[in-house]
């Protein structure tokens, strides 16, 4: 993972079930180009679109996640939805944010893992619902929407046919791979990288393949036994069951208003527990509690 990577245009990437993988140099945004390609048909469920800069790279409420060239991962996956129920898509994020911590938290040089220090040093763990932290730094978010693809696909006889669209789920990841948390001094949030937290530059290529691999595995698994085996890994995560913390609903801050709370809902209180379907438990300041489906949540 700490070897030298190839230049990008010779990176060799697949997505799910060997669909193709699309490399582009700089690009506005993966996750709109994918959401629209996906809408008209244009590219098949599994497929992987990589960007090595992006010029219009934003995260949930079009929040800005700057995106630079050569030194971070910026990616999108149109992941298939065929037997989930549409009650289990946001659940998704969660699988992936879950599984991409460990994927992180495997990194290895010699015996040493550098996220895992048996005195108390920060690791890796994950913010609910999808944000991927190192001690209380953000360095991975995670975008997914759910897009209705015309895609072709073979019928028995070999031949494509014309089917009703069906849902995929179009997944966009930021990474801070081997940037500087200096690079994200003007955003005025805290803020980390891979080659910070390691000490060592990583191989991009090589480590997507490994996200890309173990996210397919983990998609499989959900499929099969639901999200009861991550619900596990998130009770063991550091700065979760029994924190105080607030939970913002209502969410339309933008990198503008953040810090104001403008056009937003924020609670102040406890987390409780997880429940077995991914949601928070979350006790109120004021005494009630409250089941959290979907929201931004501060530690």
């Amino acid at each position: 993972m700490f070897s030298q990577e190839r230049n990008f245009t010779d990176w060799q990437l697949t997505g799910f079930g060997d669909a193709p993988a699309f490399l582009f140099e700089t690009i506005g945004s993966t996750h709109k180009l994918m959401k629209s390609m996906a809408a008209s048909g244009e590219i098949a469920p599994g497929t992987l679109f990589v960007a090595d800069s992006q010029s219009d790279g934003h995260g949930r409420h079009e929040r800005t996640w700057d995106s630079p060239a050569g030194k971070n991962l910026y990616f999108n996956i149109l992941i298939p939805l065929d037997n989930i129920p549409a009650s289990n898509f946001a659940q998704i994020t969660q699988v992936a944010a879950l599984t991409f911590a460990e994927t992180f938290n495997n990194i290895q040089e010699g015996d040493a893992i550098a996220s895992r220090d048996c005195t108390g040093a920060p690791k890796i763990t994950v913010k609910w619902p999808n944000d991927i932290l190192y001690g209380k730094s953000k360095f991975c978010g995670i975008l997914a929407e759910v897009v209705y693809t015309r895609w072709r696909f073979p019928n028995k006889s070999g031949m494509t046919s014309e089917n009703a669209p069906r849902p995929a789920l179009s997944m966009g990841v930021g990474i801070n791979v081997n940037s500087d948390p200096a690079d994200y001094a003007h955003l005025n949030r805290a803020v980390t990288t891979l080659k910070t937290i390691f000490g060592h530059a990583i191989n991009r290529e090589k480590l997507l393949q490994a996200l890309i691999g173990n996210l397919e595995r983990a998609i499989g698994q959900f499929k099969a036994f639901g999200i009861r085996p991550w619900v596990e890994a998130w009770k063991r995560m550091d700065q979760f069951i029994g924190a105080r913390g607030a939970i913002i609903v209502n969410n339309n801050c933008t990198d503008q208003n953040r810090d104001t709370g403008e056009g937003s809902i924020k609670k102040t209180g406890r987390i409780i527990n997880m429940n077995d379907d991914g949601s928070l438990l979350f006790e109120c300041d004021d005494g009630t509690v409250e089941t959290v489906i979907s929201a931004d949540l501060e530690i």
